[in-house]
């Protein structure tokens, strides 16, 4: 492949304390797997980046650290830049990561007596987000026909009519939808109707194939007041390990809530290396995105060619977003307790069982492919292997 960064290099991870790899046989039970789970890749992260940290880290100082002028400029100008969406500074609310900003918002915006809407199969934090705090959980699950999700709206404006928040997830994790303007509009008629406020996760609004469009839910809404979107470089640049993202708030009121919420907790999302990684990669990454975009279409293209023509018992859920993809696995016939075991024990692949994220997701998979092509080819070889011994 003809570019400057080597996404087939494959990069030891073992000994790092890296969830993928050493929590391996915590997880799974097996530590001797090919591992394609947890969201993150076994890509270098941009050389700026790993350039950024190297410089900060030489100063020997690692105080406690504000946020400087130049990290919201360079999210203002990605977002500009990226998505034609002009956000003020004042709206940011910096974040120690996406899951606890999910229930900071749900804890501030949700008294425990009122409902919070997610849509299964989806993330599975959303649900806990909304437990863990003892508010009320009404699901909204996606439709699936003809290997295809979508909303099911006339459900949704049932749940909506007593509701005070939905947690969306745009692009979609983990099916890989990335909702269509005409969907969000219609949601966002849904909301406004229902004084529903949104809590738009967009972490993934940057890793779209060329037959998806993203669209920042806030653009689209006359009452963008009504939306807190969560953005972060975490998933773009492969950098979830440093902790830090934002959540863009137009409404004053909402932001104090969050903000307070935080503080209550005492939770910082500041340090020294968090800091320069996410200004270096919104400023100096952009080459390496479009790069990896361009590597990451070949392989979800190759998974799907490889499903089709060697294991027609396993469908993609073909994705127009994330490095995430969804495999139907139901035609095999098993169990999800059987499906896991197959797939750890006989395939020696560990995958994300489709049950995590809800019942609607019985019977699935989802595969991370944002690793070296050989690496996925080697999986899908076992996967056959393990089939034509059953």
């Amino acid at each position: 492949m003809n570019t400057p960064f080597d996404f087939d290099r494959v990069i030891t991870r073992e000994a790092t304390a890296s969830l993928k790899y050493d929590a391996r046989q915590d997880v799974f039970g097996c530590a001797d797997l090919i591992p394609l789970w947890v969201a993150d890749m076994d890509f270098a992260t941009p050389p700026a980046v790993t350039r950024a940290l190297t410089e900060r880290a030489a100063h020997p100082i690692y105080g406690y650290t504000t946020y400087p002028d130049s990290l919201y400029d360079a999210l203002i100008s990605w977002l500009k830049r990226r998505h034609d969406w002009e956000v003020e500074r004042e709206w940011i609310v910096m974040c120690p990561g996406v899951v606890p900003s999910l229930h900071a918002a749900v804890m501030a915006i949700a008294k425990p007596s009122e409902s919070v809407i997610v849509q299964p199969p989806v993330y599975f934090p959303f649900f806990s987000a909304v437990t863990n705090l003892g508010r009320q959980l009404v699901e909204n699950p996606l439709r699936f026909e003809n290997d295809h999700y979508t909303i099911d709206f006339e459900h949704l404006e049932q749940c909506a009519a007593n509701a005070r928040m939905l947690l969306l997830c745009s692009p979609h994790n983990p099916v890989g939808r990335v909702w269509r303007k005409t969907e969000l509009e219609r949601l966002l008629q849904i909301a406004e109707k229902h004084d529903l406020i949104i809590f738009s996760d967009e972490i993934h609004a940057d890793l779209i194939y060329p037959d998806g469009k993203h669209h920042i839910l806030a653009t689209l809404s006359g009452h963008a007041n009504h939306i807190i979107t969560a953005v972060a470089p975490s998933k773009t640049f492969n950098i979830p390990g440093l902790n830090l993202s934002a959540l863009i708030i137009p409404d004053a009121t909402h932001r104090a809530a969050i903000n307070k919420a935080f503080y209550t907790l005492h939770v910082s999302a500041a340090n020294p290396f968090s800091l320069v990684a996410f200004e270096a990669a919104y400023s100096e990454g952009e080459l390496w995105l479009d790069e990896l975009l361009v590597y990451l279409k070949q392989t979800r293209d190759f998974v799907a060619d490889y499903l089709t023509a060697n294991l027609p018992q396993i469908r993609l859920v073909a994705p127009q977003g994330t490095y995430l993809l969804w495999l139907d696995c139901r035609a095999l016939g098993i169990s999800d307790a059987e499906l896991k075991h197959f797939f750890v024990h006989e395939a020696g692949v560990g995958l994300s069982p489709g049950i995590l994220f809800g019942e609607a997701g019985s019977g699935f998979m989802r595969m991370n492919i944002g690793a070296p092509r050989r690496v996925i080819v080697n999986a899908l070889g076992n996967i056959v292997k393990a089939l034509a011994n059953n």
